[in-house]
């Protein structure tokens, strides 16, 4: 049977369903880790037998914890999915790390990596609660997660062109990381008129997941493999601009290289318009949300046409 597909025999998947069972193994594997760890927390130490049950016990919750993470379908999203295993994941680990811990601890008392190994698999497994319960859902949070990053990119760089001619001045009063006169740390005008379009790139980056992000909120659904597919896809996109973000944002600071600063530049125009087609053909854009498809599309070229005009003569 192909990994997280349902086999011959087997009854129709349902969602609701799926996260009751893996609420329970959760809970059933938070419950164990906190058995084990007072087993342990003093001595005498469990007998062989005691030791034999306590290890089947957390054997069978983790291995409970996997086969309902195998039960959810790529084809419920595999957005959805990496989040449910992240969060599966996460519970494993800590039970491994819980182990040992008790391993390696003496026995006398309870020791304080002991106690937070035990809170770690408690947390790992109240997780579950907060996971999204569809794709639509796990999209939002995706999309979410993006923006904010960008948005401290954003800010980051900002602050850095507001605060003067010298953005290392905060770590350049050692006279021994160099002399505070020197041209590699200042932007000259030429490179404050590209930086400038660099910036609406940037920018333009936080509207665009801004607004998708509000399409997926208001028309995105998840009844269907072909909407499913979509979320996916524009998850998968929008996961492509903060990194592009970062590689655009660290290429502005001096020496300004114009080269670096223009093929980064062009990959985040890039990944932008594929967020900005991407969306416009799936369900989450219908008619009424064309206009900033557009008018994001237009800024996009805009300023990647600027960039392209300020570095013309310098490459």
């Amino acid at each position: 049977v192909a990994e997280g597909e349902p086999g011959e025999g087997r009854e129709p998947f349902e969602l609701p369903r799926f996260w009751d069972a893996l609420g329970q193994t959760f809970q059933v594997t938070s419950q164990e880790a906190t058995k084990l760890s007072l087993a342990f927390s003093r001595p005498p130490l469990p007998s062989a037998e005691d030791c034999q049950k306590l290890s089947e016990d957390v054997q069978n919750a983790i291995l409970a914890v996997a086969t309902v993470y195998y039960w959810l379908p790529k084809g419920q999203g595999t957005t959805l999915r990496k989040m449910v295993r992240d969060a599966t994941t996460e519970v494993v680990e800590g039970m491994i790390q819980l182990t040992d811990t008790i391993l390696n601890a003496p026995v006398e008392s309870l020791s304080q990596e002991q106690l937070i190994s035990t809170g770690g698999v408690w947390e790992a497994c109240e997780q579950v609660s907060n996971l999204p319960r569809d794709n639509q859902a796990a999209v939002v949070s995706a999309l979410a997660a993006c923006l904010g990053v960008v948005k401290d990119a954003v800010e980051e760089m900002e602050q850095a062109l507001v605060e003067g001619q010298d953005p290392y001045g905060d770590i350049m009063e050692d006279e021994e990381l160099g002399f505070r006169g020197n041209r590699d740390t200042y932007w000259s005008e030429a490179d404050r008129q590209l930086l400038s379009s660099c910036m609406g790139l940037m920018k333009a980056s936080k509207a665009c997941l801004k607004k998708v992000l509000a399409a997926v909120k208001a028309h995105g659904k998840a009844d269907s493999p072909e909407q499913i597919a979509q979320l996916d896809d524009l998850a998968d996109i929008a996961n492509e601009i903060s990194p592009s973000v970062d590689e655009l944002a660290l290429s502005m600071y001096p020496p300004v290289n114009p080269l670096a600063v223009r093929l980064n530049a062009a990959k985040l125009a890039s990944v932008l318009k594929k967020v900005l087609e991407i969306a416009k053909t799936s369900h989450v854009c219908p008619p009424s949300e064309e206009g900033w498809v557009q008018f994001l599309t237009g800024a996009v070229d805009h300023n990647m046409n600027k960039v392209k005009n300020f570095t013309q003569g310098q490459l």
